[in-house]
Parts: structure tokens; C-alpha cells; sequence
């Protein structure tokens, strides 16, 4: 515990342990610990979330682990809903008992509490130690935004309302309906364990000494604008994955990804990823495979599973010469890479920001949470990416969306809107750009507690 000792700060930090949450609270807490100096993190997470996050040791960063809240001899059946039930219900017991271990343990007093916006109880947390409470919001603006204006959508609209109503109360969501809202703001089970947190959240936020995000100023203007408004302090930080100082611990190309598109031509290539979640059903793989061996577009496919066991009948042999499937692959690097010309995505956060920052038009098969309001923002709003018909993937449909994105006018569109975007997030990471100058504030806040 001597980096404990010689610290004069203590700033602990509640991860949340399920998707792509915990990776982007450590991505921003490694960038606070190079710019804080003599400042040291006690990150909070569960063990399984840990031992991937910490495959290193990390200096002025120190994991600590919190009860899952699995029953002893759990088995996993396949929900990936249920371990997150689990963990809540171990909310906030977990992290005020393992807070009291880290202080016990280091000696330390704490500074200041840095936790996933999820988690409304770190407002009370704070308050109790008289500490200031940041928040990291893991996805996109309109996302945060409609969670806090639940009640006044709900008043406006009902619940369990007509589902093509426009959300035009708001300026710039013409184009959004009621259909495209996370579930449990207007319907689903608005008691749910997840539903019920991201309510709480709503209204919790408010309290937040600031709010920091993944995101950068110009890519949702008007709405950025009215969290501000909203919130003490909104701080756009990013995109991570162009400002991430660990970004080199996680690029591995042990599949050759890269060279086989070095074989390519430029902005021909189909790249499909759904994240490290969730699959589609085993009709819509089996429509995906049809449409690209038809289309004879070049692909590269992440598939999370056995391609021998799930995709249709010598389709591996069959598409081997222009088709590359892989376990892994290094999404940031591949689309950067000039011969990609489209992404198929389950419409996920990050991967937006991935694809943006690479200048790759979309197309969209969203399965939960964000993803469908992501995938309506991104084709009507922003313009440079597709939904698919009724949300899935269908042979004709997903051909069609291809042979319109890489062979098609309005595909050219496209890729001139999302570079208009990447242009502007690569600014907004530049000396005294906007999300370098948000991080100075972020910095200091945190420096002066």
C-alpha cells in the first residue's frame, strides 16, 4: 500500500461490470491518472469484470472486487439479463461495504467518487462523505437525454401509447418515435430491474457535481446543448478511442485482419460485427450468408460462436475466396482501414464512435437498450447510416441496403456525412479542442477536491 501512502488524493471508482461499461470508465480514469499527479484510484468493479479489464498492473490504478450477487452454486443458463438482476439487487450494499474495506485496507480517506451513471446511489454516497460525485455516461447524448425527460415524455405520450408518435416536442427529434425509445421509458416492464435504475437515473442525475461523456460537442449540437442547460456541469470528453492512452494494450491483429484488407480495393469491403453481447437469431445469420454470397461482396465477419455449426451449409467453403470470418478482430483499426465500405452493426455506442472516426456509413440490425434509438438517430438525423425493414435481417432487405451503401449515389452521400462527422471529432480531440479543453475542466475539478 505505499503508493496509497505517498498519495494526496484518494478518488475511488464504481464500475458497472456488465457490456462495454467497465472499458470506458478505466479508459478515462487511465487518462485522469497521467494528467493528476500524486492522485491514486481504487476502481470498484466484480471479479470476472476485473480480471479482463486489469490484464496488466496499472501504477496509480488499483482494482478492488464487489459481491456479484449470484446465489452460491449459480449456474449460468444462457440470460444474459439475469446475472445484471443478480448484481442489482446487491446494489448499493456491494460497493458501500467494499468503500469501507478500501478505507480500512489503505488508510486513505477518500477525495472524491468518480461511478457509472447507472448508479444513482452514488449521489447519496457522495453526500454522506461530503466528496463531489462524477458521473461517466457511457453512450450517446439523446440516449442520456431522453432518460432524463422520461416523466415528460410519458406525460406527453402515455405509456404503452401509439407507437409511430413523433417525439417533435423536442427540437431535432421530428424524425424519433415513441417506437424508438430504450424500453421502459414509455413501455415494457417499466419495473424491471434495468428500467427502474435508468428511471432512478433520470432523476437522480441532477445532483452530479459534473457529468462527463463519451462523445464530442458537434456530433448532437442541439441536444448537447439542452444537457447542459439540464445538468451543473456536461462535459463532452471524448471520442475515446481517439484520446484512449490504452488504446495499444488492446490492438491485436492476430488474425491477419489487416492484411487481407490490404488485398482489397478501397471502400469495398463489407465488415459485420454485433458486439460482444449479442447474436441474431439463427434465421437472420442464415439471411445475412445468403445475402452476401449473392451480393459477392468482399465481407469480414467478428463472429461471436462456431461459424461451422451456425451458418448455413458450406457457406465457409463456398465464400472462402472473398469472405474472411474471425473470432476477434480489431474493429477501431479495421475501420480505419481504407478498404472497408460498410459496417453491419447491432448499432452500439462505441461502435458508432468506431465508425465515425474510421468515415464508415452503417447498417443497422439494434437488438436492445440504446441500439434502436442509436439506429434512428444515425439514419434520420444524421444521415449516414440504414435501418433495416421491421428491424432485422432479412436476404432481400440486407442485399439491398448493401448494393445502396457501396454502389449507389446516396451511399457516396453518406460517406461525405460521416466525414463531416469524423472531421469533427478529430478536432474536438486537438489542442484546445473542445473535448481536450472539457478534460482540462474535468482535471481540475477532480484535482481540487
Amino acid at each position: 500500500m505505499e503508493d496509497y501512502k505517498n498519495a494526496s488524493k484518494h478518488i475511488v471508482v464504481l464500475a458497472f461490470p456488465f457490456g462495454t461499461h467497465a472499458a470506458p470508465l478505466l479508459n478515462i480514469i487511465h487518462q485522469l491518472s497521467d494528467a493528476c499527479p500524486n492522485t491514486i484510484f481504487s476502481f470498484l468493479s466484480t471479479q470476472q469484470s476485473n480480471n479482463s479489464s486489469f490484464p496488466n498492473k496499472f501504477h496509480k490504478i488499483k482494482p478492488f472486487n464487489v459481491r456479484n450477487g449470484l446465489p452460491e452454486g449459480y449456474t449460468y443458463r444462457g440470460d444474459p439479463n439475469e446475472p445484471v438482476e443478480y448484481f442489482l439487487k446487491a446494489t448499493p450494499g456491494n460497493f458501500i461495504e467494499a468503500i469501507g474495506a478500501v478505507v480500512a485496507e489503505t488508510g486513505k480517506p477518500i477525495n472524491c467518487l468518480i461511478t457509472d451513471a447507472f448508479y444513482a446511489f452514488g449521489g447519496d454516497i457522495a453526500d454522506e462523505l461530503n466528496i463531489p460525485w462524477v458521473v461517466l455516461w457511457t453512450a450517446a447524448p439523446r440516449t442520456l437525454f431522453v432518460h432524463a425527460e422520461t416523466d415528460f415524455i410519458r406525460q406527453l405520450v402515455g405509456i404503452n401509447s401509439s407507437q409511430d408518435k413523433s417525439l417533435d416536442f423536442f427540437p431535432d427529434f421530428s424524425g424519433i418515435r415513441v417506437s424508438d425509445l430504450p424500453g421502459g421509458i414509455t413501455c415494457g416492464d417499466l419495473d424491471a430491474p434495468m428500467a427502474a435504475m435508468l428511471y432512478k437515473m433520470g432523476l437522480e442525475l441532477s445532483r452530479a457535481t459534473a457529468i462527463a461523456a463519451n462523445s464530442f460537442e458537434d456530433i448532437d449540437n442541439k441536444v448537447v446543448n439542452m444537457l447542459k442547460l439540464k445538468f451543473n456541469m456536461f462535459l463532452n470528453v471524448g471520442p475515446f478511442n481517439l484520446v484512449s492512452s490504452v488504446s495499444s494494450f488492446t490492438i491485436d491483429d492476430s488474425h491477419c485482419c489487416l492484411d487481407w484488407l490490404s488485398k482489397h480495393k478501397p471502400s469495398s469491403v463489407v465488415y459485420i460485427s454485433f458486439g460482444s453481447v449479442a447474436t441474431p437469431p439463427p434465421h437472420e445469420l442464415e439471411a445475412l450468408s445468403e445475402a452476401l454470397e449473392e451480393s459477392e461482396f468482399p465481407f469480414l465477419w467478428s463472429f461471436k460462436g462456431n461459424p461451422e455449426k451456425q451458418l448455413p451449409p458450406g457457406f465457409l467453403e463456398r465464400t472462402r475466396s472473398r469472405g474472411k470470418i474471425v473470432p476477434w478482430a480489431p474493429q477501431q483499426k479495421i475501420l480505419q482501414h481504407p478498404s472497408v465500405g460498410v459496417f453491419v452493426s447491432h448499432g452500439g455506442w462505441n461502435s458508432i464512435l468506431d465508425s465515425i472516426v474510421g468515415g464508415v456509413p452503417m447498417i443497422f440490425r439494434p437488438f436492445y437498450g440504446d441500439q434502436i434509438l442509436n439506429t434512428r438517430t444515425v439514419e434520420v438525423v444524421w444521415g449516414f447510416g440504414l435501418g433495416l425493414e421491421a428491424g432485422t435481417l432479412t436476404k432481400e432487405g440486407t442485399k439491398k441496403a448493401l448494393k445502396l451503401i457501396l454502389c449507389s449515389e446516396q451511399g457516396k452521400k453518406m460517406r461525405e456525412k460521416i466525414g463531416i462527422q469524423r472531421e469533427r471529432a478529430y478536432t474536438a480531440v486537438k489542442p484546445k479542442g473542445s473535448s481536450v479543453e472539457n478534460f482540462k475542466t474535468l482535471v481540475k475539478l477532480v484535482s481540487d477536491t
